[in-house]
C-alpha cells in the first residue's frame, strides 16, 4: 500500500519543542519531492517546508524560518519536521505530503500531493 504515516504532535507549551515524523511506505522517498504543510481552523492549508528531490531547501513560510526544519533520512525513507521555539499561533493540523516530477519550491506552492500524510494536530498551549 502507497502511504505516508505521521508520528508525533501533540501539546506542547509556548516556547517548546516537537519533532513530527512522516515516513513512506510503498514507494522511494528520495524519488519525491516532499513538504509539511499545516492548516489552522478557519484557514486554507500552507505550505511550510518542502524539499527537491535533489535535497534543495525551500524555505516557504517566512512565519516559520529559523524556528523550523525539515530533513529526510532516506534510509528510513522518512522526512522529518522538527518545531522549536514553538508559538500559540503554530496550533493546526500538520501534513506531510511526496510528489515527483516538481520542485521543492512548487509543491509549496500548489499544494499538490501525489500522496499526504493523514494529518497531526500541534496545539501550542500554556
Amino acid at each position: 500500500q502507497l502511504q505516508l504515516v505521521q508520528s508525533g504532535g501533540g501539546l506542547v507549551q509556548p516556547g517548546g519543542s516537537l519533532r513530527l515524523s512522516c515516513a513512506a511506505s510503498g514507494f522511494t522517498l528520495a524519488d519525491y519531492a516532499i513538504g509539511w504543510f499545516r492548516q489552522a481552523p478557519g484557514k486554507e492549508r500552507e505550505g511550510l517546508l518542502c524539499i527537491s528531490s535533489s535535497g534543495g531547501n525551500t524555505n516557504y513560510a517566512a512565519s516559520v524560518k529559523g524556528r523550523f526544519t525539515i530533513s529526510r533520512d532516506n534510509a528510513k525513507n522518512t522526512v522529518y519536521l522538527q518545531m522549536n521555539s514553538l508559538k500559540p499561533e503554530d496550533t493546526a493540523v500538520y501534513y506531510c505530503a511526496a510528489q515527483q516530477r516538481t520542485t521543492g519550491l512548487d509543491l509549496c506552492l500548489t499544494i499538490r500531493g501525489d500522496y499526504w500524510g493523514q494529518g497531526t494536530q500541534v496545539t501550542v498551549s500554556s
